[in-house]
């Protein structure tokens, strides 16, 4: 086994068990074929009731040791066990869904390293080798296993994980032993993860990973997470992150480690049609978690190869685990661990100084030797401005998008995306092989830094309805909405409601908070004008006329956490076109702005 270190570079773990006799618990340590200095019966701890409890404080960072605890009374030996091959480094909870268990094809699996050890979900150490993760002798019954089970019956071609490359990564960066605590089971979401049910012990997955800790201990050096696939569902998205920050709350108090580590990997590519808008939600939620949780890292897998439509490969498994390994030791302030994961500093429009075309430029923080990709670098996708970029070039720590237009307000107030969709092919990385961040869309920097989000141009939409008095309208009982993409940032019905003459239109739309935010609907409109928040009247304006601009209206209110609906009333008399609509998040310092614009949570738009 692999007991965890404690900052001094000593053991620090607490052991405790069952009885028939009580006495003084007494250790004796072995290194090398001989007795460890004040290990000759070095008393630990006490029995009594038919319990026993110990600590084993003091032994050096390494090993193997061989321990003999036994229970002495009044000079006599009442019991003994003894636990041979023991090493002292650092041991780590891998836990999440089925990414982290492990559906990687084993021809990629990595021979095994003596020095890293698994604590395996039957309760057994051992060197570790994939799979890891083995719920079928899962001694928690929340992994509806069989204790009976062997760990070793043979499997299909399926098991590797992201572990076994981290642990084997991390002791060859650092020569300290390794020891992985297995904790993953596939499909899971975070309301099978909620700490909450930490009180039905091993019939919960929250409550089984505490056990398993407190078994080996008490104490782990940190945390390696590998979730949120379960949870890119429309009702479960907005919850997402208030789960995380309570369930990285309550692992830091359970293992006793309030500055405890937490390397997260930000979910990869989904190949299911129908999926993507749900997973890119929960990427960029994950993206920004470092900006709510302190000592929390993102690690991203957006470009790695899959072994099937939605688990990322074996051979890719093995990358991932290297790279979580060099941002835990970033995390734990390692001096040589190099840079934090890679993220967006900021995005800007310019002309080319060449072609008077326009340029978006996409600028990165922490791009270790610059940019680069094997072949053309893909990944990169313009939204709200009807445009598309015909070659981006990579040059330092900037990705250059270039457009066959001249630079005008449709590309200003355009957004930027990276890894969006379905089934998106991402291949930039810096110089030592770390991906971008996916990321999205986030708006093009042009004037003073503001938390906007893109326009709105997926909206739910009536047909042409006879006119109304604007003033007196109320919010409608019932209403026959039709969902339409308008192209560019306005949202244009000129072409109907010009022939219609004295008519009425709505427009609705549902973003998502998931935190409670100030916010201000900024809309631009072109004639008479009422608008719904939440079902509740927040403007009127029955003398609105052409022109429109994005901002004639700014409406502000705050936001709870969860989904609203915005609803717009129309009116026109032959010479109304439509609206532009966004949301602003305010509140936020302006120095902050400058520096994280695009680490801020803003709504999500939902159409």
């Amino acid at each position: 086994m692999v007991l965890q270190r404690n900052r001094a570079g000593v053991s620090q773990a607490r052991t405790a068990g069952v009885c028939r006799v009580a006495g003084a618990v007494e250790a004796h340590v072995r290194l090398g074929g001989r007795t460890l200095p004040g290990w000759n019966w070095k008393r630990v701890g006490a029995a009594r009731k038919r319990k026993f409890a110990a600590r084993l404080d003091g032994l050096r960072t390494g090993g193997p040791y061989d321990i003999v605890l036994r229970i002495r009374e009044r000079g006599v030996t009442r019991g003994e066990t003894r636990v041979r091959d023991v090493l002292v480094g650092d041991v780590w909870v891998l836990a999440g869904q089925s990414n982290m268990e492990g559906i990687g094809w084993l021809c990629h699996k990595l021979p095994p390293v003596n020095q890293v050890r698994a604590f395996y979900m039957t309760d057994d150490w051992d060197v570790a080798t994939d799979p890891l993760h083995t719920p079928w002798c899962a001694v928690d019954t929340v992994h509806s296993g069989s204790p009976t089970a062997t760990r070793h019956k043979m499997q299909t071609h399926t098991g590797v994980g992201p572990g076994v490359a981290f642990g084997q990564s991390l002791l060859k960066a650092t020569g300290v032993p390794q020891g992985l605590i297995a904790c993953g089971h596939g499909g899971s979401s975070m309301s099978q993860w909620d700490p909450t049910k930490k009180k039905l012990g091993g019939r919960s997955l929250y409550g089984a990973m505490c056990r398993r800790v407190r078994k080996n201990g008490g104490a782990v050096a940190g945390v390696f997470w590998y979730q949120g696939c379960s949870d890119a569902e429309p009702e479960t998205i907005a919850a997402y992150t208030p789960r995380m920050v309570r369930l990285v709350r309550a692992m830091r108090r359970d293992f006793r480690g309030p500055r405890l580590p937490v390397v997260l990997v930000q979910i990869g590519r989904v190949c299911r049609a129908g999926d993507g808008a749900h997973w890119n939600a929960i990427r960029e939620q994950q993206r920004l978690l470092p900006r709510l949780i302190p000592r929390l890292t993102v690690v991203p897998a957006i470009d790695l190869p899959m072994d099937d439509d939605i688990h990322i490969s074996g051979a890719g498994q093995n990358r991932l685990g290297c790279r979580a390994a060099q941002a835990m030791r970033v995390l734990r302030e390692e001096k040589s661990a190099g840079l934090p994961p890679i993220d967006v500093r900021d995005i800007r429009f310019r002309t080319n100084p060449v072609s008077r075309q326009a340029d978006i430029v996409v600028r990165f923080r922490n791009a270790a030797g610059g940019l680069a990709a094997a072949g053309l670098p893909a990944g990169f996708s313009l939204e709200n401005c009807n445009l598309r970029s015909y070659r981006t070039d990579l040059a330092g720590d900037c990705a250059v998008l270039h457009i066959d237009i001249v630079a005008d307000s449709a590309v200003i107030a355009g957004s930027v995306s990276y890894g969006a969709g379905f089934d998106p092919y991402c291949n930039v990385t810096d110089r030592a092989g770390r991906a971008l961040p996916a990321f999205g869309p986030l708006p093009i920097l042009t004037t003073k830094p503001r938390a906007l989000t893109p326009f709105v141009t997926v909206l739910r939409v009536s047909p042409i309805l006879p006119g109304a008095d604007i003033r007196k309208l109320r919010f409608p009982s019932r209403l026959d909405l039709t969902p339409r993409q308008f192209s560019g940032t306005f949202c244009d019905r000129h072409l109907e409601l010009g022939p219609a003459g004295e008519a009425l239109v709505y427009y609705a739309f549902d973003f998502r908070c998931v935190i409670p935010m100030k916010l201000r609907l900024l809309f631009g409109y072109d004639g008479p004008v009422k608008v719904w928040l939440d079902r509740k009247e927040a403007f009127c304006d029955p003398k609105g006329t052409n022109p429109a601009h994005p901002e004639d209206a700014a409406i502000p209110f705050p936001a709870k956490a969860g989904r609203h609906t915005v609803l717009v009333a129309l009116g026109s008399h032959g010479s109304t076109w439509g609206v532009f609509l966004r949301l602003e998040r305010t509140g936020i310092a302006a120095a902050t702005l400058r520096r994280r614009r695009y680490s801020v949570l803003l709504p999500e738009i939902l159409g």
